[in-house]
């Protein structure tokens, strides 16, 4: 029986409408002996049933699916964190997926090691970012999500004035892609005191984790682009 180190395996929930792309993840993760996979799905609202059905950790999202899509599914799951499957060119879509609450996003032609990575960090609780990618993501597509029908967080401007000076310094560093070890560096505070920081401004904001944590700083503005 699978079982990683001191407990279970990660349990992974694939979501994605290609047959043959969802055999090539299952494959990948069943090959390893820490990750086991527990279901699949080919739709968002297949997906969002299949992971209330069994309970994984992890859910590997295809973005662009018929019906309900990846970015409405990963709004609706709160029992798994989730990582987005991408390709270039639809990065509006990976932006809105990070604002619905993924934890990180992956290319579809990432490698096998990149993959079963990738469902690792996601899996003990870290976001994925790939800083320069996302970054640049963001720089490049949040100048027009102001105009989106439903803003996520519409009262933004409002919540970030209760962060200090100090957090809004973490946010800003936070999102040029920072570590909590180079931001400490940076301000010269131990690790320890930007965790903190880091979860002080995710309690304030409303924010489950870093990665919305970098959207809002693009958001309200914070990152020159």
């Amino acid at each position: 029986m699978k079982a990683e180190k001191g407990g279970r395996p990660v349990r992974v929930f694939i979501a994605d409408d290609q047959p043959l792309m969802r055999q090539g993840f299952r494959l990948i993760l069943d090959a390893q002996a820490d990750i086991e996979v527990v279901g699949e799905a080919a739709d968002g609202a297949e997906a969002v049933q299949g992971v209330a059905d069994t309970s994984p950790d992890v859910v590997l999202m295809d973005i662009r699916m018929p019906g309900m899509d990846g970015i409405e599914a990963t709004r609706r799951i709160t029992s798994a964190r989730v990582l987005v499957l991408t390709t270039f060119g639809h990065d509006e879509y990976v932006v809105e997926a990070l604002r619905a609450g993924a934890s990180g996003f992956l290319l579809k032609d990432a490698t096998p090691e990149e993959l079963t990575h990738a469902v690792r960090v996601v899996a003990a609780g870290d976001s994925l970012l790939a800083p320069a990618v996302t970054t640049t993501l963001l720089a490049r597509v949040v100048p027009g999500l102001g105009q989106s029908p439903a803003p996520a967080y519409p009262d933004r401007g409002g919540r970030l004035a209760e962060l200090t000076e100090r957090e809004v310094e973490v946010l800003r560093l936070v999102a040029t892609g920072r570590s909590n070890i180079e931001v400490a560096a940076v301000l010269f505070v131990s690790e320890a005191t930007v965790k903190t920081h880091v979860s002080h401004i995710l309690a304030k904001l409303g924010l489950r984790d870093r990665v919305q944590a970098v959207v809002a700083a693009f958001e309200a503005g914070l990152v020159p682009h």
